[in-house]
């Protein structure tokens, strides 16, 4: 997995004025927990952009200098200011080579699927998926390919199964399917050939938004008090 690289800064007073002074220079207060205690630092605001604002996964290597080197961490919380939308605070897990973690990974699809080409609609159930492993077994992407979907199919967690980390989501959690919609025509083969029959009537809607954050994935509104 890719690691983005941050210059931090210890934080030598983690108070709300001292929190203030640093976001009206442009840096962003931050913590790493997970460690034996925790690391309080701060780094530019605009040293979090390939972090932040991008759908793919990525650890991130804050390098300190002299003796405390490079922490290698995770993002696990981050504040927005409600208005501006800049970066109030981001917490952050360390990892360590033995020790598993849980993160979120972005799923993305590869190809086109025959079911919505004849008329049926996709259904992108689950873009990310939360997932346990050690550091190096991390992966950046789940890649599905649904260029073999037709109306009525579906692919499950069951599929993406890896021994080389554990997904924590039930076997049988819907990724992406092909729904039936109005007019579509579901395309059989028989023994004489390709017949085009008509779909089922009526369209059927999502069941459901996707849900909020799960398990270790980054959620809005941090309490200032963890400074």
């Amino acid at each position: 997995m890719k690691s983005i690289k941050v210059k931090g800064s210890e934080r030598e007073s983690v108070g709300k004025k001292a929190t203030k002074a640093l976001r009206n220079a442009g840096k962003v207060p931050c913590v790493i927990y997970g460690g034996d205690k925790p690391i309080h630092f701060s780094a530019d605001e605009l040293a979090f952009r390939d972090l932040v604002y991008t759908p793919a996964a990525h650890t991130v290597s804050v390098d300190f200098g002299g003796k405390m080197g490079v922490v290698r961490a995770i993002m696990q919380d981050i504040q927005f200011h409600p208005v501006t939308d800049n970066i109030l605070h981001i917490d952050f897990y360390e990892l360590f080579d033995d020790k598993p973690v849980t993160m979120n990974i972005p799923v993305r699809l590869q190809g086109n699927a025959p079911g919505v080409r004849n008329g049926g609609r996709l259904l992108f159930r689950k873009r990310k998926l939360s997932i346990k492993a050690v550091p190096e077994k991390l992966p950046d992407f789940f890649d599905i390919d649904i260029s073999k979907l037709k109306i009525g199919d579906n692919i499950t967690v069951e599929s993406l199964l890896n021994d080389e980390f554990e997904i924590l989501h039930p076997e049988t959690t819907v990724v992406v399917q092909v729904k039936t919609m109005r007019a579509a025509i579901v395309v059989e083969e028989d023994e004489e050939g390709l017949e085009g029959v008509e779909g089922e009537e009526g369209v059927e809607g999502e069941e459901g938004a996707e849900g909020a954050a799960e398990g270790g994935e980054a959620s809005e509104g941090g309490d200032e008090s963890k400074e």
